[in-house]
């Protein structure tokens, strides 16, 4: 009975192994959100076994990657300019609290009017890549398709001040989204080759 349950363990212990990513495939799958010749120099934030944030390697040029969350179905993964890292980490923090999406805005929003939260002075780039379950392969890291969607972060920018619409128009169009805010950003989301 004893050697029974020892070997359900083990094979548990070996399954939950097997599914669960390398430090080296969360480097690798991260790093598909950054431009090819960002790439090699890049930071890569990770998560660890109690889900806080660590570096899973330190970069020299200005982009930081986060890593894909091993709980959610399929790949996301991003790329953003470090000056957007007081945002990012403030967010990650207060979701780590259990704050809401209209909470973490709000809050934000109040921090960065008051300047305890410094916003970029200068438009920033975030670029997300993702791919459903059916095209991620979590253990290779391969993707068989998957999309881009870039954001460009221009903090109080309307639409008087940029001239983009509030919608996109057509597939791929920029627009701003949140726009006379923290948060306002430029919205480019290019059609599916597929």
């Amino acid at each position: 009975m004893k050697s029974s349950i020892t070997i359900l363990l083990m094979l548990s212990a070996f399954t939950v192994m097997a599914q669960t990513p390398s430090r080296e495939i969360d480097i690798k799958t991260a790093l598909l959100a950054a431009p090819a010749d960002k790439r090699a120099d890049a930071t890569v934030l990770g998560m660890d076994a109690k889900g806080e944030t660590i570096v899973l390697r330190k970069g020299t040029n200005e982009l930081i990657c986060i890593a894909d969350d091993p709980k959610s179905p399929g790949l996301s993964v991003s790329c953003y300019h470090k000056d957007l890292e007081p945002f990012m980490a403030r967010g990650r923090q207060l979701k780590a609290q259990g704050k809401t999406f209209k909470e973490i805005f709000d809050i934000r929003e109040a921090e960065a009017k008051s300047g305890k939260l410094k916003m970029p002075k200068q438009a920033s780039n975030l670029q997300v890549f993702s791919a459903s379950k059916e095209n991620f392969d979590p253990i290779t890291g391969e993707v068989k398709k998957g999309n881009h969607r870039y954001v460009v972060y221009i903090p109080w920018a309307t639409a008087a001040s940029t001239g983009l619409p509030t919608k996109p128009e057509v597939p791929g169009m920029p627009w701003i989204m949140d726009p006379g805010t923290h948060r306002a950003h430029i919205m480019i989301d290019p059609p599916s080759k597929d």
